[in-house]
């Protein structure tokens, strides 16, 4: 995987406030993939508690998430869906 980041595709952006996470497709050298990054990153990258602004705050912060995307999915490419965690910040 050459590329340090993913292009997110905004149409899709989805706040699942049950899984506390917002979900959302990217691609990555080509491949589309399904995204959902977790409450906690969004939290951690803007010091605000999402709930109803999560996609807000996502938007706020996609170049972040882009980058953290790629390091999600170095972990395990072949997952139906790849959460971008705490685990992912530096």
């Amino acid at each position: 995987m050459a590329e340090d980041r993913i292009s997110i595709d905004s149409r899709t952006l989805d706040n699942d406030v049950d899984l506390r996470q917002v979900a959302f497709e990217g691609e990555v050298s080509g491949t589309r993939y399904q995204f959902a990054v977790q409450y906690d990153v969004l939290e951690a990258l803007s010091a605000q508690v999402p709930d109803a602004d999560a996609i807000a705050l996502f938007r706020q912060h996609a170049d972040a998430i882009a980058t953290l995307g790629v390091v999600a999915l170095a972990r395990d490419p072949d997952q139906e869906l790849v959460v971008i965690s705490e685990n992912d910040l530096d």
